[in-house]
């Protein structure tokens, strides 16, 4: 277990989901870098396969981060040949992004390297341990990022 700083010590849930989140990422990264991708530009990557087409604003909305992240991103992927960016037919101030032939051909390259996240992730755990992390990690999340704040917060 690693040394929690005592400023932390009220927290140890919330270190732990920091030291996690970082070592998560940064295996995520590696393995992404060995596609010539950027961390969250796999995200954006998955959502387009689902539904190719979708404007930025959607796209923005789909994976939560920030509009100049997700512009940042898919301008480095328009770099890259991945997608490209045509405003729309209905509002041309308004981009709507297409995956390029180049761009499907990463569905399953980023699909074997989600697994191999996944397994890697959760090669010392059990399926009961993997479906409970699951679920408090979807109900930690759900609390984060609900509306209503706690009662102490709302007076």
């Amino acid at each position: 277990m690693p040394h929690i700083p005592t400023t932390a010590g009220k927290g140890p849930l919330s270190y732990a989901i920091f030291l996690l989140a970082r070592a998560h990422r940064a295996h995520a990264a590696a393995l992404l870098r060995a596609m010539d991708l950027h961390p969250g530009q796999e995200l954006l990557l998955m959502q387009l396969f689902d539904r190719d087409g979708q404007t930025q604003s959607e796209l923005l909305e789909s994976v939560g981060l920030d509009h100049s992240t997700v512009s940042k991103s898919l301008r480095r992927m328009q770099d890259a040949g991945l997608l490209v960016r045509e405003p729309a037919a209905h509002d041309r101030r308004v981009l709507v992004v297409h995956l390029t032939d180049k761009g499907r051909a990463m569905r399953e390259p980023i699909a074997a390297l989600w697994q191999t996240l996944e397994e890697t992730s959760a090669r010392t755990l059990s399926e009961q341990q993997a479906e409970s992390f699951i679920d408090t990690a979807h109900a930690i999340t759900e609390t984060l990022t609900s509306r209503a704040l706690p009662p102490e917060e709302s007076e």
